[in-house]
């Protein structure tokens, strides 16, 4: 049985840039890198609610075409979808599907990007994980 996200692992031809990148978005410094952090194959991130795990892993060892922006799409729960949106777009990233409301007002909005290395990286206001955060972290 699936018991929850646990790690969502991107794929890129430059995991040093895409590691610079991603530490831009998620203001987080990767915890890991394997095997070093000057030159990168695989490296680590752990941020949000939950310390959500986030690994970009060199293309080469991919068990896919890398960069064609095709697959699942992961979304990440944001506070602001718009301003997240913007920001994504500032660091590079292309439209891959605009704003949509997905529950005829209901509060589910998604977006999703394609990240400059060609992963499609989603985010949306998701008013059930509000409501779960808010009982995990009622002070919140």
């Amino acid at each position: 049985m699936l018991r929850g996200f646990a790690t969502v692992s991107f794929y890129a031809t430059d995991v040093k840039a895409a590691r610079d990148w991603y530490e831009k978005l998620l203001d987080t410094e990767a915890y890991y890198a394997v095997p070093t952090a000057e030159a990168p194959a695989y490296v680590e991130f752990r941020f949000g609610d939950l310390q959500c795990e986030l690994g970009i892993i060199d293309a080469k060892y991919a068990p896919h075409q890398v960069g064609t922006g095709a697959g699942a799409i992961m979304y990440w729960h944001v506070d602001n979808l718009e301003a997240t949106l913007a920001r994504l777009l500032d660091l590079g990233a292309t439209i891959n599907e605009p704003i949509v409301d997905r529950g005829n007002n209901t509060g589910f909005r998604t977006a999703s990007v394609t990240d400059p290395f060609g992963n499609l990286l989603g985010i949306m206001t998701n008013p059930h994980y509000a409501e779960i955060l808010k009982q995990l972290h009622p002070a919140s």
